[in-house]
């Protein structure tokens, strides 16, 4: 595995594939996909918001770019079941300013990844966290903090998370621990406008 890639996710370089990915029903199915594993259309339908046959045409779409792949057959043979290619995805933003289209299509996907997220806090706080015994609430919650670094600090600063989290992500399912349960966990990584540090402290 890739040492930058320490969660073995799937690494994501084709513009073409992160426009794909960049619309709300196929980032819910993936989601879908990596968080409870194989389903088949029908199965995914209600909770990506789309009905059957449409969901199973975004099914083929992702699977056309190789993120999602047909599964294990289910119960019913006759129901087509998928399954993500990978556990997470991840893709950059190209640093040449010449790639425009691989920077148009990262910034695509990045807004569209932002706008999913941005309604989850406030979900999890009306729905989830009232019913969340000590234990688990005691350790929930969020972190805003600013930080004043160089690009390669703030590299540095994620690979020593990816770092510590790898163990947790790719262990097997046998070795987790009795009592465990998914825990999202969100990074907003936001460096501010050059604009922004004039008379700034942190």
């Amino acid at each position: 595995m890739d040492s930058n890639n320490r969660l073995g996710d799937i690494e994501i370089t084709d513009p073409q594939a992160m426009r794909a990915l960049a619309h709300p029903v196929r980032l819910a199915i993936l989601d879908h996909l990596q968080r409870h594993g194989p389903a088949t259309a029908t199965q995914l339908a209600p909770d990506v918001g789309a009905t059957p046959s449409v969901t199973s045409w975004h099914l083929r779409h992702l699977a056309g770019f190789g993120l999602v792949r047909d599964s294990e057959p289910g119960p019913d043979r006759r129901q087509r079941r998928w399954e993500a290619v990978a556990s997470g995805f991840r893709f950059e933003t190209p640093q040449d300013p010449a790639d425009e289209e691989g920077r148009s299509a990262a910034r695509v996907l990045s807004q569209e990844m932002f706008r999913r997220s941005a309604g989850l806090p406030g979900r999890w706080a009306a729905e989830v966290e009232p019913g969340l015994d000590p234990a688990w609430l005691g350790h929930a919650g969020l972190a805003n903090t600013r930080v004043v670094v160089s690009a390669e600090e703030l590299a540095a600063i994620e690979d020593g998370i990816e770092r510590l989290l790898a163990p947790y992500v790719t262990r097997d399912v046998a070795e987790r621990p009795a009592g465990a349960r998914g825990v999202r966990l969100l990074r907003y990584v936001l460096p501010e406008g050059a604009e922004e540090q004039t008379g700034r402290t942190p």
